[in-house]
């Protein structure tokens, strides 16, 4: 007598057996390696620690003429410490540190008349990593942090105080963005320009500075004397003030006139290199590597040689070329 087996399941769909077969499969298989986690530089933990008990890694030479040495010390007397002190352990010295990094920080500490620091524990004694990776502020976004402190109550006398500068300057960076178009500030907003070059470009319309914007940042160049000749070089229906005569020290009006010319034909020939740009690279990488696996093939060399030793030299040249 045959006896039908029990269905420990629901049955199967064929069509779905290839599927389920690769996930069984997958089950099987070892975990996937996970990605490393970084390590740490420090302690998250903060200490307090005795100025007396911090020894300097390095000596300070004239810090009391330091312009950045004068901001510590201003700011600290403000708002306090903001960063504080990097140690690293000494063995050979209980409950005595190596100063790593905030050197300027203890010398203005000291100063104030403080007895004792916020630190932080490095895990190891080199202060590369702190000094190497350093943002400086760009002038847009401390024009932003201005405007920010001052909507939410702070007096500019203030910051001129925690920042160590004048009050005119204090509120030339409030209103560093008036008359500013505001593709071309987004343009700039992290580039390490100087406030003067931001200004500089109020003379001009606001198509005319998104134009130069996009060049500052497609040449990389954000000095003063670039946007300067840019701005020199823009034709007086994109000036703000077409009446007002453009001055330079040290030029003529013709000179003037002559230098506007050349900066309207550098700028059309830049643009039209910039299109064609990323074409033409490609292009010479596919002719560097034909060439080099042309030039590996001997009987091409020697027929190169024979009859176009010229042409054969400058193939060699672009094969052994390491960058287009």
């Amino acid at each position: 007598m045959k006896h039908k087996a029990k269905n420990s399941g629901p049955a199967t769909d064929p069509t779905l057996a290839p599927l389920l077969s690769g996930a069984e499969e997958a089950v099987l298989l070892p975990d996937a390696p996970q990605a490393e986690v970084p390590k740490l530089a420090f302690e998250m933990r903060r200490l307090e620690v005795s100025l007396e008990r911090i020894l300097p890694s390095r000596i300070v030479k004239n810090h009391d003429s330091l312009r950045r040495y004068k901001a510590i010390v201003a700011s600290m007397r403000e708002v306090g410490m903001v960063e504080p002190l990097i140690l690293h352990p000494i063995r050979e010295k209980p409950d005595t540190y190596l100063l790593v990094d905030g050197h300027l920080r203890l010398l203005a500490l000291k100063q104030l008349g403080k007895l004792t620091a916020e630190c932080l524990l490095a895990k190891d004694d080199e202060g590369f990593t702190y000094n190497a990776r350093i943002n400086r502020l760009p002038p847009i976004q401390c024009h932003k942090m201005i405007v920010k402190a001052v909507r939410n109550g702070v007096n500019p006398e203030r910051i001129a105080s925690a920042l160590n500068m004048p009050i005119d300057v204090v509120r030339g960076l409030m209103t560093l963005l008036d008359g500013i178009n505001g593709e071309a500030a987004e343009l700039l907003k992290d580039k390490n320009t100087s406030p003067r070059t931001i200004r500089l470009l109020k003379r001009v319309t606001g198509l005319r500075q998104i134009e130069i914007a996009e060049l500052m940042v497609s040449t990389n160049s954000y000095v003063f004397g670039y946007a300067e000749a840019l701005v020199l070089g823009t034709p007086k229906d994109q000036l703000v003030n077409p009446a007002v005569p453009k001055k330079k020290t040290g030029l003529s009006a013709e000179g003037v006139a002559k230098l506007e010319r050349e900066m309207e034909s550098l700028e059309r020939d830049f643009k039209g290199i910039e299109t064609t740009y990323t074409a033409n690279m490609m292009s010479l990488t596919l002719a560097r590597s034909y060439l080099r696996k042309l030039m590996a093939n001997g009987k091409v060399v020697r027929f190169l040689k024979a009859h176009h030793a010229d042409l054969c030299a400058e193939f060699e040249t672009i094969a052994a070329a390491e960058a287009v």
